[in-house]
């Protein structure tokens, strides 16, 4: 053991409780601690211990007391009192300032971002806006900071709930699964995910005319609010029940997962699921518990990578595989759950969830160097979505490495395209032609046709910014041809947002407009839709709206805003907010730019100087 260690195993843990979800408040040994009497000193304390890195005094001073006659000097005030509340343990001091609590400290929003989800179902707060009652005046940067951070911590608790919810169930507690289901619809009536787990409790419960009852409820409600029937999810769990013993006597575990094999890459996703579903009945007859973890999984990868949205029924695959090997100690096959789990959630924008999840996969020394690949590419790509472009490029650049070291070239290809997609986003546009071309060649030489849209449509948008019209036409035209044909609404979409700015650069205004709304629409058609790309095309839309003045450019940029900042990505709120700030919003500029201060782009830094010149 260090020095350093031996000094911490010496001082006790910290007691302190910083409570920022509803009222806040500070708690110190279980009783109420010192309380702060300034707005602002509540404000900048949380400004502080959520922020993505430490502000200067500077920024502060300008976030929060920009009409102070002594801004530095209120900005010194304020850090004093914090100081007096936290208690002598705590470090807060410096230019830029930091913030160091004492070693247990609890903070509720750490807890529910990156808890496990059995702590953060019991936080007092859970479900109240964060700093709830609190506005401030002449503090408009900070008020938009401010709404952008209680989305994120909304989502982020309807997640939890989730996610408690499909833990329960895999404990078999299905009231309080039930109950904590209940409480994510009601705070997202429209997400169909919510809806196919709650009928799934009522029909594992025995309810089924509750579980009838809730379909019909959504029925009416997808019929009149979003122009649709039920989709794949709720279908698929109204069918759950008891499962199946699967075939009689002699039928094997290996041959029934064969025959599931064998249909899916048919194209029969229905014969496969119910052949999978029969090797979890069969594994669960001859309790062995290997068998019990490895039919659960594939099913489960079966459901999350099929093009069904089915990945809600693959979660709760997964989350009863987890329960089995950690009663069985199979640490290997926990990293394999918490790896798919991490993709779903990625595909989610829930990234502090993925995050954590493949964070533990990178971890465990029991992490095969298949799943390592694996995780070190989804981890990569949850840094692309959240603009940690640096850090995204080292994980993508190791998840290459991985891969060509188990030999695994569609694994290769993904992160390949992963990196083109940063180098495309930055404006370094030979980079991103290269790494794209490189992602096609190796996804074509192991035939995986069904990929090759992804880096072909993000290759045809390079081409296109280099001003090459002609080679942009065929690559996007044959990308979108490709993913039609596939199926793919991720693939569609992508590829529709290209064909629509090329429309545009070719004065085809109208066309543009009726392509971009059309690749929304096809992106987002299943219950699983790749979110970040959602608002990418929402992006494209504001940014066509703002230069041809069209009348919607402003609902655009507040549904963009909405779910770029509920989700925590950093560059698309951004760029929401300077959609914004252009139809005279002023309090988003200056978020934006204490926003995208943090963010290493350039093409984003030009993107701010412009606004800040207007």
């Amino acid at each position: 053991m260090s020095a350093s260690a031996q000094e911490a195993a010496r001082i006790p843990p910290s007691t302190l409780v910083v409570q920022l979800l509803g009222r806040p408040r500070i708690d110190v040994d279980g009783a109420p601690g010192y309380r702060l009497r300034s707005r602002k000193s509540w404000a900048l304390l949380a400004f502080l211990l959520l922020g993505d890195r430490p502000p200067t005094r500077s920024q502060l001073a300008t976030l929060l007391f920009a009409e102070a006659d002594d801004p530095l000097g209120a900005l010194r005030w304020c850090l004093a009192e914090i100081r007096r509340a936290l208690g002598a343990a705590v470090v807060l001091d410096g230019d830029p300032v930091t913030i160091s609590l004492p070693l247990g400290a609890t903070v509720d929003v750490e807890v529910l971002v990156r808890g496990h989800w059995s702590a953060a179902v019991e936080l007092p707060g859970l479900g109240h806006d964060l700093l709830d009652g609190l506005a401030l005046q002449h503090a408009d940067a900070f008020e938009s900071w401010l709404l952008s951070e209680r989305r994120r911590i909304a989502a982020a608790t309807e997640s939890i709930l989730h996610e408690a919810a499909l833990g329960h169930l895999a404990r078999g507690d299905l009231d309080r699964a039930r109950d904590l289901a209940v409480r994510a619809a009601v705070m997202s009536p429209l997400d169909e995910n919510h809806q196919a787990l709650l009928i799934r409790l009522y029909r594992l419960a025995g309810e089924d005319e509750a579980a009838r009852r809730q379909y019909d409820a959504w029925a009416t409600v997808a019929e009149r609010e979003l122009g649709s029937r039920p989709g794949a999810p709720v279908l698929l769990a109204m069918r759950e029940g008891p499962r199946p013993a699967g075939g009689g006597a002699g039928v094997s575990i290996q041959a029934v997962t064969e025959a599931g094999v064998a249909a899916v890459s048919a194209g029969a996703l229905v014969a496969g699921v119910s052949s999978f579903e029969n090797a979890v009945g069969l594994a669960d007859l001859s309790g062995v518990d290997s068998d019990r973890i490895s039919t659960r999984l594939v099913l489960a990868e079966a459901l999350i990578h099929t093009l069904g949205g089915l990945d809600e029924a693959g979660l709760t695959t997964l989350t009863e595989a987890e329960r089995i090997a950690v009663a069985q100690g199979d640490r290997e096959a926990i990293t394999r759950v918490q790896a798919e789990v991490g993709y779903v959630d990625f595909l989610r924008a829930r990234y502090d969830r993925a995050e954590r999840s493949l964070t533990q996969v990178l971890a465990e020394d029991a992490t095969s160097p298949s799943v390592r690949a694996k995780a070190l590419t989804y981890l990569g790509s949850v840094a692309s979505d959240r603009a940690e472009y640096q850090r995204a490029v080292s994980l993508l650049q190791g998840a290459v490495q991985a891969s060509r070291g188990v030999d695994e070239p569609r694994r290769e290809a993904f992160a390949l395209s992963m990196l083109g997609r940063v180098s495309l986003l930055r404006g370094d546009l030979a980079e991103a032609a290269e790494h794209l071309a490189a992602a096609g060649d190796r996804a074509e030489r192991d035939h995986w046709l069904s990929f090759l849209p992804w880096p072909q449509a993000m290759l045809g948008q390079a081409w296109l910014s280099l001003g090459d019209l002609d080679a942009a036409a065929r690559a996007l035209e044959q990308s979108f041809a490709r993913a039609c044909q596939i199926g793919d609404p991720c693939w569609e979409g992508i590829s529709a947002r290209g064909l629509a700015m090329l429309a545009e650069a070719l004065g085809e205004v109208d066309q543009a407009f009726a392509v971009l709304l059309d690749a929304r629409a096809r992106a987002t058609r299943v219950a699983d839709p790749y979110v970040w790309l959602d608002v990418h095309i929402l992006d494209a839309l504001c940014e066509l709206g703002r230069r041809h003045r069209h009348p919607l450019t402003a609902s655009w940029a507040d549904a963009m805003l909405d779910r770029a900042s509920r989700t925590g990505m950093r560059e698309l709120t951004v760029r929401a907010m300077l959609h914004q700030a252009a139809s005279g919003l002023r309090g988003d500029a200056g978020a934006a730019a204490l926003l995208a201060d943090d963010i290493d782009n350039p093409v984003l830094s030009a993107l701010v100087a412009t606004a800040d010149e207007r």
